[in-house]
């Protein structure tokens, strides 16, 4: 068997959770395989709201194992969170989340040195979400880390403590901020006592084991592909890979072993933080966008910047990952917009292309538009893809040609059922 892949397409918030929800009953296994709890996975059903950081969106389909991979920087204040949330809905979950011993642990000063760092900055920060991942990252590629496997050995507090100590020798270059260590600690050492009670495995052995068993295994990303370490808008991007060479080494897998890729893309742009943002509307559409869906980070809270779609950018992802199938997200929210733009070219030092330019910090990027009418009524009665208004259709037409890949699904709320499958 070949493990298929879900990720983003844009700067993340795409809408992974849902469409992971929805496929993950075709699957026996759903694994992440990078980020950490910087994500946030939106789930709405049965007039519930959840937000999973770390726990695979699998979680809730209660015949599925779920797998946090050894790409996965783990928090466990937050994981514990939020299985205290499953325990409130009593969930049956124990037996199906599996964390991988080659995860990485993110400790209460990574997240100390990420906020020295980032308030250090000023107005150059990245606009991290000071959950400690990209320190954890630095120690992991600086073989300095901690590892769940390693909350099993008997010399753990010691490994512990010659790593925090480390952390509070860098922390004296910087200015002091108010950080309550002994109260964190306290609360992260009360929850490695629960992660050691949780199911902890080979993560590489276990899924590849599964594969050739013949179950189907569903990969999950976090974040989205233009905050991929290498191909992302550097410097403010994630810490990780976030596309699909990611889940080669975030799970152990040959790149043989993949098979469909599933791109998930809004049907406009949004980002959260800093960052170059070539689409992005600083007007009155732009507030309607972030009004109309409701644009706020679920991880962070932060308004998240709005524009119109950006094509070329999906072109570039799209290509670097390899998609072979679209999902389009909030499809509802331009329910209002009597015209709708997407960019379908860049202009840069004269030169008009469609490819994306090695630094899209730079200000003389300018995108070329082309205008779309818009459907002008509400998408919430519709239950086919083909009764979706023609305007709308042409719309998702427009993507499918421009990219070469087809939509196969497309979101139109926030809602389980609200998915039209082509």
């Amino acid at each position: 068997m070949t493990i298929d892949v879900v990720l983003g397409l844009q700067w993340g918030d795409e809408g992974k959770g849902k469409i992971v929800d929805y496929l993950a009953p075709q699957y026996h296994i759903v694994a992440r395989f990078q980020g950490g709890p910087n994500a946030g996975h939106t789930l709405k059903f049965d007039g519930k709201h959840f937000v999973l950081h770390t726990i695979p969106s699998g979680i809730f389909r209660e015949e599925l194992i779920n797998v946090i991979g050894n790409g996965v920087v783990i928090d466990p204040v937050t994981l514990v969170k939020e299985m205290a949330v499953l325990d409130e809905v009593r969930l049956d979950y124990q037996d199906r989340l599996l964390v991988a011993k080659k995860a990485h642990l993110i400790l209460p000063t990574h997240r100390y040195l990420d906020k020295l760092s980032e308030v250090s900055k000023g107005e150059d920060k990245i606009g991290s979400t000071l959950r400690g991942i990209g320190p954890t990252y630095m120690d992991k590629t600086g073989r300095n880390a901690l590892r769940v496997g390693d909350i099993l050995q008997p010399d753990f507090k010691t490994r512990y403590e010659a790593l925090r100590n480390k952390h509070l020798q860098i922390a004296k270059i910087y200015p002091e901020t108010a950080f309550d260590l002994a109260t964190e600690e306290k609360k992260w050492f009360d929850c490695i006592n629960r992660l050691k009670e949780m199911r902890i495995i080979d993560g590489a052995y276990y899924i590849n084991n599964a594969l050739e068993r013949g179950k189907k295994v569903l990969a999950e990303g976090a974040q989205g592909s233009m905050l991929d370490i290498d191909f992302g808008t550097y410097p403010y991007v994630t810490s990780s890979n976030t596309i699909t060479a990611g889940v080669c080494t975030g799970l152990g897998v040959a790149p043989s072993k993949i098979g469909e890729v599933i791109g998930i893309t809004k049907a406009y742009c949004t980002r959260v933080g800093s960052g170059p943002f070539p689409t992005e509307l600083h007007d009155e559409m732009g507030e309607m966008l972030r009004n109309e869906g409701h644009e706020f980070g679920s991880t962070t809270g932060r308004p998240r910047r709005c524009g119109w779609l950006d094509l070329p950018q999906l072109k570039y992802t799209v290509m670097l990952n390899g998609v072979t199938q679209l999902a389009v997200t909030k499809m509802d929210v331009l329910d209002r917009f009597p015209e709708i733009k997407v960019a379908t070219h860049y202009r840069h030092d004269g030169v008009i292309t469609q490819e994306v330019p090695y630094d899209l910090c730079d200000p003389n990027i300018k995108p070329l538009y082309i205008g779309l009418e818009g459907w002008n009524e509400s998408l919430d009665g519709v239950n086919k893809y083909q009764d979706l208004p023609e305007r709308a259709l042409h719309y998702l037409t427009t993507i499918e040609d421009y990219l070469q890949v087809p939509v196969t699904m497309v979101s139109t709320g926030p809602e389980r059922k609200k998915l039209l499958l082509n």
